[in-house]
């Protein structure tokens, strides 16, 4: 005699629906990326020329020394093209998307959808980034790699590492410019703060230019900040410049400050959250 298998329970389809939400969310951030194609070859077209400039900028630096604080110049050529591959995806140059929200009321309407709100604009965020990295930051790569040739991980483990890297930095900077919106619960204009944070943001991650070229002491005042986790650490563990215990101690300090952020985040959106209530009724 067969048994027919048990109907799903009320709990299993909610957890399912729980996982379906911030899938389909992250889907649908995705396939936004790709409505515009135009603006994105002629940002493709902007953000290779910048490089240019950028790299003729550090061969210059480093003239005839064969190496500058642990980077040839192959490995300087690789960052710049990392970090313009790297630039739309972990929105470096700013991001207002929760802000316009919070302005326009529109997140009253997150606010009734069966999913956190931090949850949601995650998942939305990251199918953002995932979009732009295919849509903009790949192209990037195979343009820095046809003209220059780039350095690539040591090794499988370094890939791993890279990897894991990639994710954290995401997240990091993900949390870091959610925290940084959710100024908007407190001032009617907070893109002024959003654009001294994103300036900061730029300095402080490595995008200028590889935070070891900069002074030690600027350098040691930065390692107590989240900033050379959101872009950094993931290329030095990529060019090889941060290899064996100093580079999991890297992972370990992105990880941290991933879950400083987060809880930083639940705790400000929970105070903006009541602020919200007891102003907009």
């Amino acid at each position: 005699m067969t048994t027919m298998p048990a109907p799903p329970t009320v709990g299993s389809l909610s957890r399912l629906s729980r996982l379906a939400l911030p899938w389909a969310v992250a889907r649908l951030g995705f396939r936004r990326q790709f409505a515009y194609p135009q603006a994105a070859l002629w940002g493709l077209i902007t953000n290779a020329f910048f490089g240019l400039l950028r790299v003729a900028v550090l061969l210059a630096l480093f003239g005839t020394r064969p190496q500058v604080a642990g980077y040839t110049p192959q490995d300087a050529i690789t960052y710049t093209g990392l970090t313009q591959a790297f630039i739309m995806a972990f929105s470096l140059f700013g991001w207002f998307d929760f802000m316009r929200a919070v302005h326009r009321g529109e997140v009253t309407s997150d606010l009734l959808r069966p999913a956190s709100l931090l949850g949601f604009w995650a998942a939305q965020d990251a199918g953002r980034a995932l979009g732009q990295f295919v849509l903009r930051g790949l192209p990037m790569g195979l343009i820095f790699w046809l003209i220059w040739g780039l350095s690539w991980p040591p090794g499988p483990l370094a890939w791993v590492q890279v990897i894991l890297s990639v994710l954290l930095a995401w997240a990091l900077g993900f949390l870091f410019r959610f925290l940084v919106n959710c100024a908007a619960f407190w001032s009617p204009d907070a893109v002024g703060f959003g654009r001294f944070a994103w300036a900061v943001l730029g300095l402080g991650c490595g995008f200028l230019m590889p935070l070891a070229f900069f002074p030690e002491g600027f350098r040691a005042v930065l390692a107590w900040t989240p900033f050379p986790g959101m872009l950094n650490t993931t290329l030095e563990l990529w060019v090889g410049v941060t290899t064996g215990g100093a580079a999991w101690a890297a992972l370990g300090a992105q990880l941290g400050w991933t879950v400083a952020l987060l809880l930083a985040c639940q705790f400000t959106l929970r105070a903006g959250l009541r602020r919200l209530e007891v102003a907009g009724g």
